[in-house]
């Protein structure tokens, strides 16, 4: 008889469909879990965890495919914890609920549970403090998973119950001990050249799940795959990298980090990065401008110049023209000396004027339009230094009430020595004056 999808009843017939090689090699203990050895070591967090059966609620941080899941369920298994499995991405309040009313009854039985939420970090703040109370009295045992940085996606509130561990990205050498367990698993070598498999490992970008997807299909040929032949059967993966969220942020300070250092090829490098992942050429544009006025300054003037005309012209030309002359102001900015002098200067003088208030200019600077203001002294005794024999009359222009004040220290680099022997010229010739 068969049923309304027209399958047959008889056991004979049914044949447990076939397992993704990525699902097959899951581990089952974390002796097997490779790349994460910081935490399932000897010692380490998650070890002193399994051994004490004392679980803890932690939040695991990582990319995708570094084995979030497989730790959740490791965990579970070997504490004796109900588990359960929520996706943040298709539950809601209700689905919420559900599961924390039936743990609430596990747990007068005398039996706890282990609550794993994927992308918990896609549950909106009102969502995440439902966990609050079931987390704080012990109702369950949370683990959430997220690619996101907690710090700017949980709850303060909800962090402050949980542990929170990170996970690396799979190292080559972990990448490597997978492909060796897939050929174990298949009982015959990847069908590939040693260029090819390298290729496969570069490609995952430390994904272990996508590398082990990769090797399925590769096992699937009839013949050993080339690099070439190797691209043209798996295409290309976009890149690990989402402009509006934490690899955004992370691949922008490196960018700066690297101009900072005068590092053009690392530079270069997350450049290159950030475009492949979609990133825009402005925003990366509208940073390099702020470089040359936070980094450099006045050490070297055309920095900021070179910066605006890199604009202007991606601008005109658009990608990928414009990006070369982006790439030129990057080279530029990386190899120009570094200030903060004007960086600094600013700081302190908007420290200093918040803390003086509404001081009135000293009256010699001053306009006096009217007869009145002539009168009281506006602008009296006021000299046009351009008149003067070395431009420079030595006046004081701060309030009276605060006397001179110093802001701006010039680095001894490039122009900004030139401005330094300036400063001390004009020093000398207002003690002269004075």
């Amino acid at each position: 008889m068969s049923d309304l999808f027209g399958a047959h009843n008889n056991n004979d017939t049914l044949k447990e469909l076939p397992r993704p090689l990525p699902d097959r090699l899951r581990p089952h203990n974390l002796d097997d879990v490779t790349g994460q050895e910081h935490l399932t070591a000897e010692g380490m967090p998650l070890w002193q965890m399994a051994h004490s059966k004392k679980i803890s609620s932690m939040i695991l941080w990582g990319p995708p495919g570094c084995g979030k899941t497989t730790l959740a369920r490791i965990i579970s298994e070997t504490s004796g914890l109900h588990f359960e499995q929520l996706s943040a991405i298709f539950a809601g309040v209700k689905d919420l609920k559900a599961v924390f009313e039936a743990a609430k009854i596990r747990r007068q039985k005398g039996q706890q549970t282990l609550l794993f939420v994927d992308e918990i970090h896609r549950f909106m703040k009102s969502q995440q403090d439902a966990f609050l109370p079931v987390v704080e009295d012990g109702t369950i045992i949370l683990i959430g998973a997220t690619t996101e940085n907690p710090s700017f996606e949980l709850n303060a509130a909800l962090l402050s119950r949980c542990q929170v561990l990170v996970l690396k990205r799979l190292s080559d050498y972990a990448l490597e001990t997978l492909l060796d367990r897939a050929e174990k698993e298949e009982g015959r070598t990847l069908p590939l050249t040693d260029q090819a498999r390298e290729m496969l490992k570069t490609m995952a970008d430390g994904d272990g799940r996508y590398a082990l997807s990769l090797a399925e299909k590769v096992f699937s040929q009839d013949k050993k795959l080339d690099a070439e032949q190797f691209m043209t059967m798996a295409q290309r993966r976009a890149p690990l990298y989402d402009k509006s969220n934490d690899g955004h942020y992370n691949l922008i300070s490196a960018l700066h980090k690297s101009v900072r250092g005068s590092d053009p090829d690392a530079a270069l490098y997350w450049f290159s990065r950030m475009l492949a992942g979609g990133e825009d050429a402005r925003f990366i544009a509208r940073r390099m401008t702020r470089m040359a006025v936070e980094d450099i300054g006045l050490a070297d003037p055309q920095a900021l110049p070179q910066c605006i005309a890199a604009w202007e012209a991606y601008e005109r030309l658009g990608s990928p023209e414009g990006e070369l002359a982006l790439a030129q102001a990057l080279i530029y900015l990386a190899t120009a000396p570094k200030s903060i002098g004007v960086y600094r200067a600013y700081g302190t003088a908007k420290k200093a004027a918040k803390e003086t208030g509404s001081l009135m200019p000293p009256k010699h600077i001053l306009n006096a339009p009217t007869k009145l203001m002539k009168d009281t002294g506006y602008s009296d005794g006021y000299i046009y230094d351009p008149d003067t024999a070395e431009s420079f009359s030595g006046q004081d222009y701060f309030p009276e009430e605060t006397g001179r004040l110093s802001f701006y220290h010039p680095a001894q680099r490039r122009f900004e020595r030139d401005i330094q022997k300036r400063l001390e010229y004009w020093k000398k010739l207002r003690a002269e004056k004075t």
